[in-house]
């Protein structure tokens, strides 16, 4: 979608384009909203692959099973979590290979807790694609203040025990890190 400004939101085919994500992995997105990137795993893990559309909205995860139905994709699994708890998306340990976070952090005040769930679920050698709202962008979106720097964003992962990787394009309004386990 272009804004006026010439700028443009995520777009999930465009953000999975640059990752590499093998048929058959395991994908956990956190706070998956109306599952937009949800769906895009989804396809791109296929059958023998399984992704967790976790939010803490009923009306959320309605719109993903029914946008699951509608796309035929039998892989995805929505799950009601609260992910500010200590091992609040319910998975096992060490049993995921991607963790997508998108738009979630701002709003959330136990960040810590998040990211350690990230590195607790998270297999060895996993990954996480964390996308924000840019800080520097304010036609859209929520208030600047809200907003959480790059700065600030390195040092949850950092202090989650993960490794950023590189910082990878996805949009005008946004910016987002690979991050490994």
């Amino acid at each position: 979608m272009n804004t006026p400004a010439g700028l443009t939101f995520v777009d999930p085919t465009v953000v999975v384009n640059q990752l590499k994500i093998e048929p058959g992995a395991i994908v956990a997105d956190f706070g998956c909203g109306a599952g937009f990137f949800s769906f895009e795993f989804a396809k791109r893990v296929g059958d023998g692959g399984k992704v967790y559309a976790l939010d803490v909205l009923p009306s959320a995860l309605e719109v993903v099973t029914s946008g699951a139905k509608n796309y035929n994709l039998t892989n995805m699994v929505p799950k009601r979590v609260n992910l500010e708890k200590e091992n609040g998306s319910g998975l096992s340990s060490n049993s995921v290979d991607w963790v997508v976070i998108k738009d979630i952090l701002f709003q959330n005040q136990k960040k810590n807790i998040i990211f350690t769930e990230v590195n607790r679920i998270l297999k060895t050698g996993g990954h996480a694609v964390i996308m924000e709202w840019d800080p520097s962008e304010s036609l859209v979106g929520p208030d600047k203040e809200l907003r959480i720097s790059k700065e600030a964003l390195k040092t949850l992962v950092t202090d989650a025990h993960l490794t950023i990787e590189e910082e990878i394009n996805v949009g005008g309004y946004h910016y987002a890190f690979l991050v490994r386990k």
